[in-house]
């Protein structure tokens, strides 16, 4: 599971800044496999104030590289609402409530809700709600669902490309930090930094800015990156607009 994450609303920034809160969650993704459908998340305080939260649960899919949630009762969470001291933690038990899919992992997310209290009389400032979501994975019976990547990488007007990727497999991957480069080459043609899941049977796409484009001789590039699996470093065919 992914170690502990520390999430901050700091209000050193905006004057009458309220509701400001620091969690440190352990772990920040929960994974379930069959057999085994239960886990414990460790909520910690970290500032000088109570903080009270509210917990759902909500299933996750995707429909045209957009996440979709629905409330769901798949997944149980306990203590649905909690208050933590000022430094003092709260362990937090989730079971999944029905059975793993045969072929396919399934997806939630669990939403952390900070309860703002209400202002002291005569306040004016603004008031600031934390809220996270933690992704929860179900491994499938069959255990070995895995993602199936299939890259597409098109020219598309000016010195844009346009990267694809269609996830074909029957488990997630979370894409993170990539880059493409000229084979040969150290020097990047175009960045992304930032990180996306994508589902199982679903896509994504990102629209990069590029450079040094004018001097490339050939139709394939390579792309580098870090995923939740193995890291990329796959060679792409260029298609033309």
């Amino acid at each position: 599971m992914t170690s502990g994450l520390m999430l901050c609303a700091l209000a050193l920034l905006m004057p009458g800044l309220a509701g400001a809160a620091g969690w440190e969650i352990d772990p920040v993704r929960v994974e379930l496999i069959p057999g085994h459908q239960t886990a414990a998340i460790t909520i910690k305080n970290a500032s000088d104030l109570a903080t009270s939260i509210q917990i759902q649960t909500v299933t996750w899919s995707q429909t045209d590289g957009k996440d979709v949630y629905a409330p769901t009762k798949d997944v149980l969470v306990s203590p649905p609402i909690v208050t933590i001291p000022a430094n003092g933690e709260q362990v937090i038990r989730v079971a999944l409530r029905r059975p793993a899919d045969t072929l396919s992992e399934l997806s939630y997310r669990i939403n952390l809700q900070e309860v703002i209290p209400q202002p002291a009389t005569g306040f004016s400032g603004v008031q600031v709600a934390l809220r996270i979501g933690l992704p929860v994975f179900v491994q499938s019976k069959a255990g070995d669902a895995a993602p199936k990547l299939v890259w597409k990488l098109q020219r598309m007007s000016g010195n844009t490309l346009k990267v694809a990727l269609e996830n074909k497999g029957n488990a997630h991957i979370q894409i993170a930090d990539f880059a493409l480069y000229a084979p040969g080459s150290s020097q990047a043609l175009a960045s992304e930094a930032s990180s996306s899941y994508v589902l199982a049977g679903q896509g994504h796409e990102w629209l990069l800015k590029t450079s040094g484009m004018e001097s490339l001789s050939g139709d394939h590039l390579l792309i580098k990156g870090f995923t939740d699996g193995d890291n990329l470093d796959t060679e792409l065919v260029l298609d033309k607009p």
